[in-house]
């Protein structure tokens, strides 16, 4: 097995990663999938955070008419639901795992605590981030950049059903160009929505490289780890 390139993660799955074919709720074969790879890198000694969004059960934005606060911590309580099921998952491997809230609701899981979570990481138990920022008007890609940047995680991994960032979106554009690499300050510039904008900003302040890539295939996940190139790296 090959040595990691990182020693710690923060992986950023999406909601609609859990649902598979299904598109709604937690399909638990695709959920599977991505643990065998979750547990292989795990196994290779990474450290592993992970933050999971609600898109398979909602989105803010689609509480169309509806208060955006209340949209958005509705969104909130599905990343929730999410983590559990992913810890579930994890845990049927002999895997210890946490998952901490930034809104607490402390009957299921553990408030997040900066030194908690560095801790948990360092006794090699997986953590899993939840309720993004704990704010409504920011993504959980936001939440994944903010938690990478308070654990001092070493890149964060976009796990998103595209397979890299491109100069337009390739399914309307077919002259649309992917990326090899590129900086934060080209994305912002040219506006590349495929990771959220401010995550990007937060991602540039703090100096924190991340590699976007598809998550069809999870043995990516897997192949990120080892530095093997595979979607679009950013960085300063």
């Amino acid at each position: 097995m090959s040595n990691p390139k990182y020693k710690r993660i923060l992986l950023k799955l999406s909601g609609e990663a859990l649902a598979g074919e299904k598109g709604f709720g937690i399909d638990t074969a695709t959920v599977a999938g991505i643990v065998e790879s979750i547990e292989t890198i795990y196994r290779m000694g990474v450290q592993i955070a992970i933050v999971v969004g609600a898109g398979n059960f909602w989105r803010g934005r689609d509480g169309q008419g509806m208060d955006r606060s209340t949209a958005d911590h509705m969104g909130m309580l599905g990343t929730v639901i999410n983590s559990l099921a992913l810890q579930d998952a994890i845990e049927k491997h002999d895997i210890p795992t946490r998952v901490m809230t930034a809104i607490p609701m402390d009957r299921i899981a553990e408030p997040y605590i900066k030194r908690k979570a560095v801790s948990h990481l360092k006794n090699a138990e997986v953590v899993i981030f939840a309720c993004g920022t704990g704010n409504p008007f920011f993504s959980t890609d936001t939440g994944a950049a903010l938690r990478a940047a308070e654990i001092d995680a070493d890149i964060i991994l976009f796990a998103k059903n595209i397979d890299g960032i491109y100069s337009a979106d390739p399914k309307t554009n077919p002259d649309a160009v992917k990326y090899e690499t590129i900086s934060y300050h080209e994305v912002l510039m040219k506006k590349l929505a495929a990771i959220d904008l401010t995550a990007t900003s937060l991602c540039l302040d703090n100096e924190i490289p991340s590699l976007l890539f598809a998550l069809e295939e999870p043995a990516n996940i897997v192949d990120a780890v080892k530095g093997k190139s595979t979607g679009t790296f950013i960085e300063k």
